[in-house]
Order: structure tokens, then sequence, then C-alpha cells
């Protein structure tokens, strides 16, 4: 994966790679180290992969696991328990979980920096899995709402929480593929989220409850289980590293802040101040990757209007029976279009990272992307044959997909100071939180099956 700069201790050109040749200057510079050997300059860095990009993985996963279950609870039953196909009421249970999501994230990536990673994420994990647990005891329309609002202000420290993290452990050009990584682990395994609620779903009548509700109690169990887990495994920044559960040493944790600071020199943090957190708003640069951000994630909303639109056609006579007859077929579907979907995605995505962090370029790839995505959207939108626009719906998912951990990597590139990465991770996000609250406005199910306003305003 890396490229052997050389043995440098016996002062021996030792260049046994053929790999070594091909790579510039600026990354032999990077991975020169006076006290590890290339061979364990690369065991070190894989056991990071292995701890921090793996558990910040299944963290992301459980995360959008637990704020995308309302769909799956409203096959098993919910929205006619509570009265949600009322008005509005199921679009204001979905909306209002963003109203937080978004506002809290700036004091998110200062509290993971001033608290520390394991314990802030491991913290608002459980807290987020006992609220989603509530979800499964509710019984009137307003205490769903208000359980909605009070997950967004959980979930919002995840996401900027985990981009900032990772992007404080590898170097420029190795941080695209551990986005990558991380984000696919959050998405496939996000994926198979509908066979767990339709398992779950299993259960209805048990202790006298609805299988909707024990869709929310064991999924919000689960994730309890995860943040207990992550509270062990979880690492911290690379400055207290040698603070975690069996991690490194303190030898090692040198050598990766002597790594980053080779790089770019901001593995040391500086002392907080609300001045120094701000500053960089005054960065015009990282509001145009904050727009990136937004523009990427509206045209998926879209995708899974699409295929809910198709999921939902089988799920109405569900809500006037208590057998759910036809749910089999509506989870059929969930699990099948997503799972098929991120397939193509997930490659797509690996990719991306890799020639991004070979060859030293992100904004071509991102145009690249987007032009896949910008195919995909009027397929799926205006072709005459379902299988065709299922088709679309592929390359839209996997361009719109592979460009998230490609920003993410392209912002991490042109920013330095720990602050600054803290106060841009949270922008980006929030940013990218906004693209769905848009998706939501514009993709409106009086617009279906074309959503010609929507499309159109996506493609501009």
């Amino acid at each position: 994966m890396y490229t052997d700069p050389e043995k440098k201790v016996s002062g021996a050109d030792v260049k046994d790679d053929n790999e070594l040749e091909s790579e510039s200057a600026s990354d032999m510079a990077t991975d020169e180290d006076q006290v590890y050997s290339y061979r364990e300059q690369k065991a070190i860095i894989h056991r990071v992969d292995r701890r921090l990009v793996v558990m910040c993985g299944f963290l992301y996963c459980f995360s959008l696991i637990d704020r995308g279950n309302l769909g799956n609870a409203s096959i098993a039953g919910m929205t006619k328990a509570l009265q949600l196909d009322i008005g509005f009421r199921y679009s204001t249970v979905v909306l209002v979980f963003f109203a937080t999501y978004v506002s809290f994230q700036p004091l998110a990536a200062v509290l993971i920096r001033k608290v520390g990673p394991r314990m802030f994420l491991s913290t608002i994990s459980l807290l987020w899995g006992i609220t989603v647990m509530g979800f499964g005891f509710v019984n009137k329309y307003k205490d769903m709402v208000g359980l909605r609002v009070v997950l967004g202000i959980f979930e919002s420290g995840i996401y900027p929480g985990i981009a900032f993290l990772l992007s404080t452990w590898y170097t420029r050009y190795d941080v695209g593929k551990r986005f990558s990584v991380f984000y696919i682990i959050g998405c496939i395994a996000n994926a198979f989220g509908g066979i767990l609620a339709y398992g779950f779903m299993q259960m209805d009548g048990l202790g006298g409850k609805a299988g909707w509700r024990w869709i929310f109690i064991m999924e919000g169990l689960l994730t309890v289980v995860v943040a207990v887990i992550a509270f062990m495994a979880m690492v911290d920044f690379p400055d207290q590293a040698d603070r975690s559960w069996r991690f490194l040493s303190i030898d090692e944790r040198d050598f990766i802040i002597r790594r980053i600071n080779r790089d770019r020199g901001d593995a040391t943090p500086e002392p907080f101040s609300f001045s120094l957190f701000l500053k960089p708003a005054l960065d015009v640069k990282l509001w145009i990757f904050a727009l990136i951000s937004f523009a990427i994630r509206l045209p998926p909303y879209h995708s899974q209007e699409w295929s809910g639109f198709q999921s939902r056609r089988f799920t109405m006579p569900n809500c006037s029976s208590g057998i759910y007859r036809h749910t089999s077929k509506a989870f059929y579907s969930k699990i099948a279009n997503p799972t098929t979907q991120f397939v193509l995605a997930a490659i797509l995505i690996w990719f991306s990272a890799y020639f991004g962090d070979r060859y030293h370029v992100r904004g071509p790839i991102i145009i690249v992307n987007c032009l896949i995505a910008l195919i995909g959207l009027p397929i799926m939108s205006f072709a005459k044959s379902n299988g065709v626009r299922y088709f679309g719906v592929f390359l839209l998912t996997a361009g719109s997909n592979a460009n998230v951990p490609t920003s993410l990597a392209y912002q991490a590139n042109n920013i330095r100071g720990q602050w600054t990465r803290a106060f841009s991770s949270a922008l980006f996000v929030g940013f990218a939180g906004m693209g769905g609250i848009s998706g939501g406005t514009i993709f409106r199910s009086q617009d279906k099956p074309r959503y010609v306003p929507g499309v159109s305003a996506a493609i501009t």
C-alpha cells in the first residue's frame, strides 16, 4: 500500500520494491524515519487501520441504521399506530432530526477535541442507543417528534467527529483510502439494516409489543453494546494514543506524530480559544468544500425517494391489517434495493480513493463521479422501463456516494491546524445534512414518479 523510502539507519539505499521508483519525493520524505524501518512503519500503520478505521466504520454504520429505521418501522405498522399518515406528520418526524443534527455539530467538533474521541464517541453512541430504544415505547406522535430532536443532538457528533479524528491520524495521501473504507463499512453494513429490522419484526406480540416497537428496542440495544465496545476499543488523537487500551507504545505514538509533522506540521493541537476555532470561517475555500458537500447529498435523496416509492407500493395494505400480509414483499424491496446499489458504489468509492491517494489528485475524480451521477439522474427519472430506471439508480448511487469520502479527503488535504480541521469537519458535514433537508423539500411526494422540479434543481 505504501512505498519503501529507504532503510535509513544503515545509510544504505535499500529499494527492494518496484513501487518505490514510481513514488514522489514528498512521499519518500514522509516515510523516512530514524527509528523504524519501512516494514515496521507499515505494521504500525496497519495496526492503526484495523483498530481506528474499522471501529469508526461500525459506529457510523449504527448511526445510519438508527437514524434511518423509521422506514422499516413504518412498513411494520408504526405509521398506523401513531397516526403518522395524517397531514405532514411523517415528514415532520423525519426532518426534525436534521435541525439539531446540523446545528449542534460545531459544538460537537469542539467537545471531541476537549473530551477525547474514545470518551466522546462512545458516550454519544450510548445516549443515542438509549434514545432509539425509547422510540419503542412511545404512544403519541408528539413524543416521537421530541425523541427525534434528541436523537439529532446525540448523533450530531459522530460524522464530523470521525472525519476530524481520521484526518489527524494520516498523511495527506493516506487519508483518502481510510475515509473510503470507513464510509464503505458504514454504508454496506447499513444496507443490511432491513434484514435486521425484518428479523426483529418477527418478535411481534412478544411482551405485548408490536413488531415495529421491537425494531427500535433491539436496534437501540445493539447500539448500546457497540458503544460499550467503542469505549474499550476506540483510540484517541495521536498525541494521546498511548492512553488507548492495548494500542500503541509511546515510541510508536511518537513515530505517528513525526510522520504527520513531516507531512503537514499540525500533529500537536493548539490551545483552544473561540477566536481560533471560528477564524477558519473567513477562509473562502472551506465554504466551497461545504457547498460541494451540500451538492453531492442532493441527488442521492432522489434515489432513496424513488426506491422508497417502489417499496411503498407493497406496504399500504399492511396499514389496515394486523397480519402484515404484504410486509415480506416490502422488506424484500427495502433490503434488495440498497444492498445491490451499494455494491457498485463500494467499488467506485475504493477506486476513487486509491487513484486519488496514488496520483495525488482529488478534483478531477470528483468531476468524473459527478458526471456519473448526472448521467444516472435523468435515466432514473425519465426512462419508461423500471429496469432502465434502476440502472440509473445504480449510477446515481455510485457517483454520489463515491464523492463523499473523496471530497472529505479533498478538504483534509487543503487545511492545516487541528482547530481548523474541527471547524471544517463540522461545516462540511453540516452542509451535507442541509443537503438532505433540501432533498426532502425539492423531491416532493406529489411530484412522483418523475420528480421533475427536484431533478431540475439537482442537475442545476
